[in-house]
């Protein structure tokens, strides 16, 4: 791990910063330094999470024989890792109950959609939702998505096994990362924050956030907004 202790102070950097914009105020200036020390000072906590998320010891290894179909055919876990160390696993909220699926997820994978091919040069990724596969390919089309790989969790297995069904069997939202080390497929992390985890006043959101509108709109004036999420469409047949 980085020797954290030997970091120069953030309110010194802060002042090292020397940024300065058209007419602001003195006031102005000494609260933004202010918050500038508090950003240096996230952006360093941030690392430091990361840093013991990736010194976790092992996880719990993966015995099951999970199958998938996607739109080359059915497919293991181990055949999502492919030729990767490392599988991300985002389980989407569009199971067969579903009319139409959740449009917080749908946000999210809208903003991953033209990140894949980066992401793939990294790692693995499979995006895993327990509706027919022919749903979930008619949907990418109608949302215009090109790279997103899309599979069905055909009996729901993986879905109950890594939190992404809630209470009495409705869809639940799950991020999960998969290790394969020496041979051996081990759950290596994912996201567990929640209801439970929420603070007062906040939407039960994990850290960091995975959405970059969120990440957008905490850097305005209005935030987020606790009443407001996105939507699938905004045409007045909007849902």
């Amino acid at each position: 791990m980085a020797d954290h202790q030997h970091l120069t102070p953030a309110i010194e950097l802060a002042r090292r910063n020397g940024a300065r914009f058209p007419n602001e105020s003195e006031d102005y200036r000494r609260a933004r330094d202010a918050l500038l020390a508090e950003e240096i000072e996230l952006r360093r906590h941030i690392e430091r999470v990361a840093e013991q998320r990736r010194a976790l010891p092992p996880g719990g290894e993966v015995t099951k024989e999970y199958r998938f179909e996607g739109s080359t055919g059915f497919v293991s876990l181990k055949d999502l890792i492919a030729d990767k160390d490392t599988l991300i696993v985002y389980s989407y909220m569009f199971g067969p109950e579903r009319e139409r699926p959740c449009p917080m997820c749908t946000s999210l994978l809208s903003a991953w959609d033209g990140e894949v091919s980066d992401m793939q040069q990294r790692v693995a990724l499979a995006v895993v939702a327990r509706s027919p596969l022919e749903r979930l390919l008619s949907f990418k089309m109608e949302r215009g998505w090109r790279y997103l790989p899309l599979y069905s969790d055909i009996d729901g297995d993986y879905s109950r096994d890594y939190r992404a069904l809630g209470e009495g069997g409705s869809d639940d939202a799950a991020f999960n990362v998969f290790t394969r080390r020496d041979g051996t497929i081990r759950h290596f992390w994912s996201e567990e924050m929640g209801s439970a985890t929420a603070d007062p006043g906040q939407d039960p959101r994990g850290a960091p956030d995975l959405m970059p509108l969120w990440t957008v709109l905490d850097c305005t004036p209005e935030g987020r907004a606790p009443d407001w999420y996105p939507k699938l469409s905004y045409s007045p047949l909007s849902i």
